[in-house]
């Protein structure tokens, strides 16, 4: 690798993202990747699903999290030993191409057909696949992200859709396929039928008008009050529809003198507005059966086929409206149920495929429906049956692709029986591992507990062709299921499976009359990416080995959005073919937002491109961002700048700092790995060996369950008890001139621990780590790259579980000590006398003891002692958490709280360490019971929920002399940096000052010369000119100081 000063860890000048583009070159130059593959090639393979992204736009957040998720896992499993092929996807058909080509037309798929033909209008879809993708390999490849795009898969390859060919004749074969006449989300705009999914993606507030229409009885002088907010409708009103058992009123209006039925409940809606006196009030049922008057002369005769007449159904409420709600069965879902219910055959969809009234709505054709509403109402209003015009706020479903409403309507289409296998499908669902577990029976889990019969095609033109031939004269079906199939049935050995090459082969069967001639829809493009498992290796017509061997796969990860998408298409599918969960474990990402809460948009700029912001904090510190935040655990993130910056502050420059350090001493001694064999006898070289056991296990433990969440974290903490604790700890013992046992075993311990984190880091911050990597003092055998090492496993005879208890209760106690001293203002340069640690546990205590040194450097204290009697020191008490509980317990929270005030210590420190207590038949967790703890009168103790202590802060003139003498060494060891000394360097000292000052640096001269690498330490008479003063507390102190030269010291 580079070794520029920018990319060099060692130099002042190192830059995260230099160094990111240097380990860019080397992984590239090296080949690294396809070695990975090459020394697992032999190994169990591990297969994980990378979900097609579609081809029509550049990466943006959203995508980063899902490729992070899909390289740090795999990085992971391959160092682990597995073999982890990684190859990336492209979504080209459906949609999102045909709308990115009618748009550069400015003209509507059917307009462009029409003009260019299909195989025109389907090679210009084709031109525009290629458009984005090295924009897509160039961020990717930037973010670190280890995939094949050489030996990419794109669903538009003939070999893939030959696949997706295999999967419709095996649901086919299985009677799952069938053709009906549906209510459907539709989009107006792309002319075709819409996936429940896709048409639950996009919900908008609109604004649409809600009217009230009165329909007359027939041969009676009585309207029917009907709400609807889509006037369009009326048209192709069939029926109208109450509940049996509501209550109806029959009142009259005195302005318009007329008598009007309107549900009881929903009377106070209406009287505010108009002048109403009621007749009469009855059931719903009596009105079942009455026939009325069509609102419009367009489908009256459809009076003999039971059309305009009042029915009834359970799904009317008296939420909204009028209680009565008018049919037109082709639009409405609901609508086309009850009129099936009730044996009524009249049905009619009076629109094109643009969504425009045909000419059988002879006052409105060519209108399309929304702008249809206006003239509509104008009409009603004309003729006296529009009885409310009113305005309605409410959120809507839009088209995703176009952004225009959808509306639902009636049409022929193919469909899979998804509903008759949902048990099934929940049931499979149950053995699929879901990160957050809550998805899996609740946002997934309800999907597939609700899922009903998918409609599969689409009247489109870019997309894998639906491969059904109709015979033209008994209309019998034939399913073809591969390219060999299709030319022993037609003769024609076609090299593509699009439209232009498949629509029109036709072929006959011995002793049948007429032609099978293929339907011309092409299948929904979330079919094609459901079945890429098999496509994406061709299978059953190559791979089936490899195919069989590695299916369910390991692991998917994908956004929440995709639980009513990809994920649903592929557990649909999966258990279709082969009765069993696709996939063994998911992680499912929340969405990002932009910092302002909205949706990151190119237009309100509210958002820094990834590429921009990977060359203003690198790569790492934008994955440990997002890695670490909770879009890992599907939840909504609001992405900030500011997030990717902290991160370089509070693991990458920390981890720098400690492979610097260790860099510094291992050159100064020339000190190599390998040395030593022996464990060390010190104990905190025996805590950070078992911290870092016990992050291995850890890690372990939580990837084999796909909680990234909880690994990264306990990455940080390490890096935190390595730099802040470790080292800082530490760092005495490798200013021996000396290479001592101690040293030695000092350097062991850094060198394991750096290295190993390292080593641990690479899944998921691959560049510093490969950076690193390089740089660390390695043995020959070593492996070329960070990313070409086992992953470290734990070793278990080091792990001392009572050891880090002792050092975390070490640590509360320094951070106890360093509380106490802020609260006496007493500053840690002047030593105390005594310190007690307070614990009830003796065995703990005596742990904690061993550690007494680094506590009394720590603290600056003389004297620590230990004591079991903690209650003679802390008062401890206990309070309801009154906003959980008091929702919890509701009107018994009253005695609970009267038992929990009352509670006495050896109760509450039960609580503590079993985090359960049972009072009166009830339990109760930390979460539920406050814990307070005060010092008792007369100590000068504090205390948390882990130790107590007890801290003189008293100072005496002895003393405050230690203290100034520390202070001195402060000022010193800040004027060695100032001239640029190296850590190792001795220096020659004169010093002037306050008697006081002089005082304190003749009675602790051993210590100052000690701490500071002094050589020689005079006290001059007066201040020297080229000398500096540094004051201490306002007390004159000066000195001057020069690097000591010794010629006889090794180097």
């Amino acid at each position: 690798m580079s070794r520029d000063r920018s990319t060099n860890p060692d130099a002042d000048t190192f830059s995260f993202v230099a160094a990111e583009h240097a380990v860019l070159d080397f992984w590239a130059k090296q080949d690294v990747f396809q070695k990975s593959l090459a020394q697992t090639r032999d190994q169990d393979p591990y297969i994980f699903y990378d979900g097609p992204p579609f081809a029509t736009g550049l990466p943006h957040h959203g995508h980063l999290v899902g490729s992070i998720l899909k390289d740090a896992v795999p990085r992971y499993f391959t160092m682990k030993g597995r073999y982890v092929q990684r190859r990336f996807g492209w979504d080209c058909h459906g949609l999102p191409i045909e709308h990115e080509i009618d748009k550069s037309l400015g003209l509507s798929s059917a307009e462009a057909v029409e003009k260019m033909g299909i195989k025109g209008y389907n090679d210009a879809c084709r031109g525009i696949i290629q458009r984005y993708t090295d924009e897509w390999r160039k961020t990717i490849t930037r973010i670190g992200r280890w995939v094949d795009f050489d030996n990419d898969y794109k669903t538009m390859e003939p070999w893939y859709m030959e696949s997706v060919w295999w999967v419709v004749k095996q649901l086919w074969e299985k009677e799952l396929i069938y053709r009906g006449e549906k209510v459907v989300p539709f989009s107006t705009a792309l002319g075709t039928v819409l996936s429940n999914f896709e048409a639950g993606s996009n919900y908008q507030e609109a604004q649409d008008p809600a009217v009230t229409v009165l329909f007359k009885l027939t041969d009676q002088d009585v309207y029917i009050a009907a709400w609807t907010t889509t006037p369009w409708t009326l048209p192709s009103n069939l029926a109208l529809c109450v509940g049996s058992d509501i209550e109806y009123t029959k009142v009259y209006d005195e302005a318009l003198q007329a008598t009007i039925i309107i549900a009881s409940k929903r009377l106070a809606a209406y009287e505010g507005k108009k002048q109403l006196k009621v007749v009469s009030t009855f059931l719903g049922a009596e009105l079942v059966g009455q026939r009325y008057d069509p609102l419009f002369p367009y489908f009256e005769d459809l009076t003999s086929e039971g059309a305009f007449q009042v029915l009834a159904d359970d799904y009317v409420t008296t939420d909204s409206g009028t209680g009565i709600v008018h049919q037109a069965p082709a639009f409405g879902e609901d609508d086309f149920r009850v009129l099936k219910a009730a044996g009524i055959t009249a049905l009619v969809c009076p629109i094109d495929m643009a969504g425009c009234f045909t000419e059988a709505v002879s006052d409105f054709a060519g209108l399309h429906v929304k702008d249809a509403d206006k003239p509509i109402m104008r009409h009603l209003k004309a003729s006296g049956q529009l009885y409310l015009q009113e305005v309605i706020q409410h959120s809507y479903p839009f088209c995703p692709r176009s952004d225009t409403p959808i509306i639902y309507r009636t049409i022929d289409s193919w469909y899979v029986k998804v509903a008759q296998i949902k048990e099934q499908l929940v049931a499979a669902n149950q053995n699929i591992r879901w990160v957050p577990e809550h998805i899996q029976n609740g946002r997934m889990g309800n999907w597939l507990a609700g899922a009903m019969d998918w409609a599969i095609s689409r009247n489109r033109y870019w997309g894998t062709p639906l491969p059904i031939w109709i015979n033209d004269a008994s209309g019998a079906a034939k399913c073809i299921g591969s390219i060999e199939e299709l030319k022993a049935l037609t003769g024609v050995e076609v090299a593509d499976l699009h439209r232009e090459f498949v629509d029109d082969l036709t072929f006959t069967l011995p002793g049948e009359d007429g032609t099978y001639r293929r339907i011309s829809e092409v299948l929904d493009c979330w079919f094609e990416s459901g079945a890429m498992p098999y496509a994406q290796l061709h299978y059953p017509f190559e791979n089936k080995e490899l195919f069989e061997k590695g299916f369910p796969a390991e692991f998917i990860a994908e956004g929440l959005d995709q639980t009513r998408g990809w994920f649903y298409t592929l557990i649909v599918l999966g258990y279709a073919l082969f009765e069993t969960n696709p996939f063994k474990n998911v992680i499912v990402n929340g969405i990002v937002m932009a910092e302002d809460g909205k949706k990151m948009s190119k237009r309100l700029r509210n958002y820094t491109p990834p590429d921009a912001l990977m060359e203003d904090y690198g790569a790492d510190a934008l994955r440990l961002y997002l890695i670490n935040s909770g879009l890992v655990k599907a939840e909504e993130q609001r992405f900030k700048d500011a997030g990717v910056k902290e991160m370089t502050r509070r693991a990458l420059l920390p981890w720098l700092n400690a492979y610097r350090f260790l860099k510094t001493y291992t050159e100064i001694d020339h000190w190599m790995p390998g040395a030593v064999t022996e464990p060390s006898p010190n104990i905190m070289d025996q805590w950070l060996l078992s911290r870092l056991q016990t992050l291995k296990a850890n890690i372990a433990e939580e990837m084999e369950a796909y909680r990234l969440y909880n690994v990264v974290p306990a990455l940080f903490d390490f890096i935190e008890e390595l730099t802040n604790w470790y080292i800082r700890l530490n760092r005495a013992r490798f200013w021996d001139d000396a290479m001592t046992a101690d040293k030695a075993h000092a350097f062991n311990t850094l060198h394991t621990a750096v290295y190993e984190f390292t080593v641990c880091m690479a899944p998921f911050a691959p560049f510093l780590s490969e950076t690193l990597y390089q740089a660390l003092p390695s043995i020959d055998s070593a492996p070329e790259s960070v990313h070409l090492c086992p992953y470290p496993v734990p070793q278990t005879e080091r792990v001392k579980p009572t050891l880090e208890e002792a050092v975390s209760r070490m640590q509360h106690v320094i951070l106890l000590g360093r509380q106490k001293r802020n609260q006496d203002r007493v500053k840690t340069k002047y030593p105390t006398r005594l310190l007690r640690i307070l614990h009830q546990d003796e065995s703990l205590l005596s742990e904690i003891a061993r550690l007494e040194s680094y506590i009394s450097a720590e603290l600056n204290v003389k004297t620590i002692s230990y004591d079991t009697n903690e209650a003679d020191y802390i008062e401890l008490f206990a309070r309801p958490n009154s906003p959980v509980l008091g929702k919890r317990l509701g009107n018994r929270f009253k005695h609970f709280k009267q038992l929990i005030d009352q509670l006495d210590s050896q109760s509450i420190l039960k609580l503590q360490e079993t985090n359960r207590l049972d009072l009166d038949g009830e339990s109760f967790g930390l979460d539920d019971i406050l814990v307070f703890r005060e010092a008792k009168d007369g100590t000068n103790a504090v205390s948390n929920r882990y130790i107590s202590i007890d801290l003189d802060t008293h100072l005496d003139p002895e003393l405050i002399e230690e203290g100034l003498a520390r202070e001195v060494v402060s000022r010193i060891q800040k004027s060695r940096k100032d001239d640029g000394l190296n850590v190792a360097d001795r220096i020659n000292l004169q010093v002037w000052g306050n008697d006081a000052i002089l005082s304190a640096i003749a009675n602790h001269r051993d210590y100052i010369l000690r701490e500071t690498l002094c050589q020689s330490l005079s006290v001059a008479e007066a201040p020297i000119e080229a000398g500096f003063d540094l004051p201490v507390d306002d007390l004159a102190f000066g000195l001057l100081l020069s690097k000591f030269e010794d010629s006889t010291r090794p180097r």
